[in-house]
């Protein structure tokens, strides 16, 4: 059994996000960059699921610039098989990554497909959904719990909903995307990433996978969220209620 996960490069979370002065995105130039959090949380639900005997194959994928080969290096450091670069130099949206995704699928054939639920830059949660609609695939979002039955050719997923928790058995072939509390990532040790140096990223172009870039999207304005007012010390519980009843008009 093959599972693909897809990984996204994406600035690292732990930079202040600093907005470009012409408002079209955010500054990513001599910025930290690293793996998508919720991507490392599918690499390594499907390290698990083939350190369990229960896959023979974990391929990582990602898509973008030249840089992004340093991203797979890391995904395949952390384990996985082998890699794929689709590079392109041109703005992605969910709906083109969909259709490369399915593009690949045709290629590789693999039996899942497990995607982090959301990327920390545009937070679109969008692409595990077109992807399924694109292939026909049973879907499992917003993961906590994974279970794989390789005899039965089915995947039960817990997922996590307003209400509590909602489980869902898919037929296989099917896609998945993770939740924050499916599992904790494990790190690449320094061996490993030696090894990933000699282990294989096959590189793509979007017009070899026949598929199209175009954006369906148009970023309008990108803008730092308000500055918020510094806090006010009060020498009295009346003192406290007034401001409440009479400038915050809350009570």
């Amino acid at each position: 059994m093959k599972i693909m996960v897809a990984i996204k490069r994406v600035v690292d979370y732990a930079v202040k996000i600093r907005v470009k002065p012409d408002k079209t995105g955010v500054e990513t130039t001599n910025v930290k960059m690293s793996m998508n959090p919720f991507c490392e949380i599918a690499l390594e639900e499907a390290l698990r699921i083939r350190e369990s005997g229960r896959a023979s194959e974990v391929v990582a994928v990602s898509m973008g610039p030249q840089q992004c080969v340093d991203t797979l290096r890391t995904g395949l450091a952390m384990g996985a098989d082998r890699g794929i670069h689709v590079e392109t130099k041109e703005m992605l949206y969910p709906l083109s990554v969909a259709k490369l995704l399915r593009a690949l699928v045709e290629v590789e054939k693999p039996q899942i497909l497990i995607l982090g639920k959301q990327a920390i830059d545009d937070d679109c949660n969008q692409t595990g959904q077109m992807l399924a609609g694109l292939l026909n695939w049973p879907q499992g979002t917003f993961a906590s719990k994974v279970v794989l039955d390789k005899e039965k050719q089915e995947v039960t997923v817990d997922r996590e909903v307003d209400g509590g928790l909602e489980t869902l058995c898919l037929d296989l072939p099917a896609i998945i995307t993770t939740d924050l509390r499916l599992n904790q990532p494990r790190y690449a040790t320094l061996p490993n990433i030696m090894k990933a140096k000699s282990k294989v990223i096959k590189k793509y172009t979007p017009q070899e996978l026949n598929v199209e870039i175009k954006s369906d999207l148009q970023i309008v304005q990108v803008t730092e969220p308000p500055k918020r007012k510094s806090g006010v010390m009060v020498s009295s519980v009346d003192e406290l209620i007034d401001k409440l009843k009479n400038e915050a008009r809350v009570i």
